[in-house]
């Protein structure tokens, strides 16, 4: 008898169709949203920073107070799939963004490798890269451009499984 081969949710659903669960689940923890930008009123350009909001504990890549957020910042965006639509800020490497645009989950994702490590460990998040906006200063003297640009991954350990995608910076 063979054995049936159920895909991921994130490859059979829509996005707003999951669950509560399932959409938290698929933050990859990279915490690239939680950067402060600068949007200049003349032009709508945006500009990236490498300072993070106050919550943001920027070793692990998690806010501290995610449940009530916004009680203590007030403007922090609720990612929902109707706002998800409306945002240009978001990193390319985001899983939001991904599965909306009809990509996998990249490899260093926890529900792909199983380890919510991987996304430090492949150099994706902004662990060791991001300034606390509470010692930060201007935002303007903090101007970067990687948070919004496809991440140049660390390759895995050599024992781990080979690489057979065909693109091997996602």
């Amino acid at each position: 008898m063979a054995v049936k081969s159920e895909k991921p949710f994130w490859k059979t659903k829509a996005l707003s169709d999951l669950s509560q669960a399932e959409w938290e689940s698929l933050c990859d923890g990279c915490g690239r949203c939680c950067l402060h930008k600068l949007r200049y009123e003349e032009n709508n350009a945006l500009a990236f920073t490498n300072v993070a909001c106050r919550l943001l504990d920027t070793t692990g890549c998690r806010c501290r107070k995610y449940e009530t957020r916004r009680q203590h910042v007030p403007d922090c965006v609720s990612l929902t799939p109707e706002t998800l639509a409306e945002i240009d800020w978001l990193p390319p490497s985001c899983a939001y963004v991904r599965v909306a645009t009809g990509q996998d989950l990249a490899w260093w994702h926890h529900l792909v490798s199983g380890d919510p490590n991987t996304v430090h460990s492949a150099g994706v998040s902004v662990q060791g890269r991001a300034v606390d906006e509470r010692y930060a200063g201007p935002l303007e003297h903090h101007i970067v451009e990687w948070p919004g640009k496809r991440p140049r991954v660390k390759r895995p350990m050599p024992d781990a499984e080979p690489d057979t995608r065909t693109n091997p910076q996602e």
